[in-house]
């Protein structure tokens, strides 16, 4: 059976460590998880996950050997500041798309923040990040590389419920959890009403497998 084979960006993080899992227990996809550091590579391969080393810093364009889908989970973390969320959350995630460009990803999943489509109505704290997300899912759209970017409300690290609200737009910041962001990322990869599609999510009614059938 041919098994869609899936770049995980930011794997290590503790979205991208989800969405490892939940590409593991599909039928459907094999996870290839991108980490910064041997111990990290080590400790998927244990696990056993396909892992590749590869720095939004500085070169990981072998990391796209026989991708077909990239999912984006990378970001800087709120303790490291401005300018490395302008590193890896921005120019990290440009570089990134066209890596994918160049290699003929067939989908390439977004993990955004909500209110990056209206940044400048973020406040003083996240402006930054919201504009360094802003410029990057704005590059994602006009790349041509087929995409969908997901935009949830703050999260938690509560477990997953299997059930969200999900729209273009969603007024209000309620939260989600990490969990169920993960399986929107997941669920998003290969359906056609999900292709070329900005969403927002937060927690919600809707079952996940039922997100994108109507």
């Amino acid at each position: 059976m041919f098994l869609i084979k899936v770049l995980v960006i930011g794997a290590a993080g503790r979205v991208g460590k989800l969405v490892v899992e939940k590409l593991k227990q599909t039928t459907s996809y094999t996870p290839v998880a991108m980490v910064r550091s041997k111990d990290q590579k080590e400790m998927f391969q244990k696990d056993g996950v396909s892992a590749v080393l590869g720095d939004l810093e500085k070169d990981f364009e072998s990391a796209y050997a026989d991708v077909d889908a990239v999912i984006f989970a990378a970001g800087s973390g709120a303790d490291t500041g401005a300018e490395m969320t302008i590193i890896i959350d921005q120019e990290g995630a440009i570089k990134a798309i066209d890596r994918a460009k160049h290699f003929g990803v067939q989908r390439f999943v977004m993990l955004s923040s909500m209110a990056a489509d209206r940044p400048e109505a973020g406040n003083r704290e996240i402006k930054h990040y919201l504009f360094a997300k802003h410029r990057a899912d704005e590059y994602l759209k006009s790349s041509g590389v087929p995409y969908t970017i997901v935009r949830p409300g703050p999260l938690t690290n509560e477990d997953g419920t299997g059930t969200v609200f999900l729209s273009e737009h969603v007024n209000g910041g309620e939260s989600i959890a990490r969990e169920d962001v993960a399986a929107v990322l997941v669920a998003a990869l290969t359906h056609p009403k999900a292709e070329d599609k900005s969403f927002d999510v937060v927690q919600g009614d809707t079952p996940v497998e039922d997100l994108f059938r109507h």
